[in-house]
């Protein structure tokens, strides 16, 4: 929808302050977070519960390393997650709004490829465990570029195609 701004030049997008804007952002940021939040919390605590089963001890030293590092990397996609929730509450009332929604954002984005490394190191991990094929990694990278796809190369390439100048 395009309006007339101060001036008579015409531009597109809404007609809201800094402030309001930023207040829709936040809103828009924290329900796509908690989807992620759910994802990951979820597969982190699965992970944490890996370790106790007796199957854990007959891994090898190279599938307990994956484990390992999988579930550093899903502690480390949960706190990027979550840190939008903190940040927000630690800086209420400050009036830093945009300059919050903005980290959030970053802090959310770094969440999300936290997420994927997370899910590619525990398929790699489960496929590894459940089949010695070497058809292992090929599947892993076909997963990993499928989310790649759906997860930035799309928007990505939505954003660049349908963003006005």
């Amino acid at each position: 929808m395009a309006d007339t701004a101060q001036g008579g030049a015409m531009r597109r997008g809404r007609n809201e302050t800094e402030e309001e804007r930023a207040d829709r952002m936040w809103q828009e940021l924290i329900q796509e977070v908690r989807v992620a939040q759910m994802g990951v919390q979820i597969l982190f605590g699965f992970l944490l519960t890996v370790v106790f089963t007796e199957k854990y001890d007959d891994l090898t030293d190279t599938d307990q390393t994956i484990y390992l590092v999988t579930v550093v990397l899903g502690a480390c996609a949960t706190g990027a997650l979550i840190g939008p929730v903190s940040l927000h509450r630690l800086v209420s009332g400050r009036r830093v709004k945009p300059q919050a929604v903005r980290l959030a954002s970053r802090l959310t984005l770094l969440g999300l490829v936290l997420l994927l490394a997370t899910t590619t190191a525990s398929l790699l991990l489960i496929l590894r465990v459940a089949t010695h094929d070497g058809f292992v990694p090929y599947l892993v990278a076909g997963v990993v570029a499928w989310y790649l796809l759906c997860w930035f190369v799309l928007p990505l390439w939505t954003r660049y195609r349908h963003t006005s100048k």
